[in-house]
């Protein structure tokens, strides 16, 4: 028998304050190590100094190859992926996740296939749904999944879509989720048994992390071809189908939930609407500067009013378009 010794943790919007929740009161001399995925993308991160003022837990940036000690809080850097292996954090600058990097869909992925029931995960406040599949992927080998009550929540989405991916998660307001974490860790559990490690899809998909090498053959084995791109790359996507959250991979290593990718194919048909409105408007402009100059033969003007009528009716179409589609949605968050 032993612990449940290693936490990981995902949140976004609304992070630094949901953290300082959970860490405030939580006992140091818990037997646990406790590791944390937040949206912060490239930004300069004083996380950890931040938080050291409202714990009696040591709180740092994670560094690569680092042993991991219990009643340490590792923060995820910016622009790196934490993972754990061989009882070490491991930062790669690997392919981004659900347009993210930190992302906490690895750092779980890679708790659930080496540490199995010994992990316990959380997922807290955030938009999207990063995290959701992670959490199954802790849930699947064992562990022990604890999310933030979405009307608790400054952000809903990352709680909402987790309880949708494992409807067995303990769901709970804020202030009462570091008990129930203490209570977790202090819970004695059976070492994995022979035979029920993680499915092939779990293990293909953190060895691509651990390794940043993908490929469309190994993406064949775990998935199918859809007729989508991939919105950081341009190529092809694969859905690997393990039930809710929905997913996509595309063969350079780019993973994104169906709610991630819906996201980022928003804000890309926001973009391109307002990019052929301002090049109709340009249109206009030179053909109405044309028109006012002299600067074209009377045939020539005739044609250039047509035309001028035509791009303006197509110009408000753009516009009215613009303001009736779905708006694009953060890809990321900073509390």
């Amino acid at each position: 028998m032993q612990n449940r010794d290693i936490v990981v943790v995902a949140v976004s919007t609304g992070g630094l304050a949901a953290l300082e929740v959970l860490l405030g009161d939580l006992d140091p001399g818990l037997r646990a190590s406790v590791f944390v995925a937040m949206h912060v993308d490239g930004y300069r991160s004083v996380l950890p100094s931040l938080l050291q003022n409202r714990t009696r837990w040591q709180v740092q940036h994670a560094e690569d190859g680092q042993p991991f000690a219990p009643g340490v809080v590792y923060i995820a850097p910016p622009d790196r992926h934490m993972i754990l292996q061989h009882d070490a954090t491991v930062l790669t600058r690997g392919p981004k996740e659900n347009f993210t990097r930190p992302a906490a869909d690895p750092l779980f992925r890679s708790a659930a296939v080496h540490y199995g029931p010994r992990v316990v995960g959380i997922v807290l406040t955030g938009r999207l749904d990063d995290g959701s599949a992670g959490l199954k992927s802790v849930h699947a080998c064992g562990g022990f999944a604890i999310v933030q009550d979405p009307q608790d929540s400054v952000a809903q989405d990352m709680p909402a879509n987790a309880i949708a991916a494992v409807p067995t998660a303990q769901v709970l307001p804020l202030q009462q989720i570091g008990n129930a974490m203490a209570k977790a860790i202090n819970t004695t559990v059976a070492p994995r048994a022979a035979g029920s490690g993680p499915s092939e899809t779990l293990r293909t998909e953190s060895r691509m992390t651990e390794t940043g090498q993908s490929s469309a053959a190994v993406l064949e084995r775990i998935g199918r071809q859809v007729g989508l791109t991939c919105p950081e790359c341009g190529g092809a996507i694969w859905r690997v189908d393990t039930g809710v959250p929905v997913r996509y991979r595309c063969h350079t290593g780019h993973a994104f939930s169906s709610a991630s990718l819906n996201a980022a194919q928003a804000e890309q048909v926001d973009d391109a609407i307002w990019s052929a409105a301002r090049l109709l408007r340009e249109r206009i402009l030179l053909a109405s500067e044309e028109i006012a100059t002299g600067g074209a033969t009377a045939d020539a003007t005739g044609r250039l009013r047509a035309s001028v009528a035509q791009w303006e009716a197509a110009y408000q179409q753009l516009r009215s378009l613009a303001a009736t589609t779905d708006g694009p949605l953060a890809k990321t968050d900073i509390a």
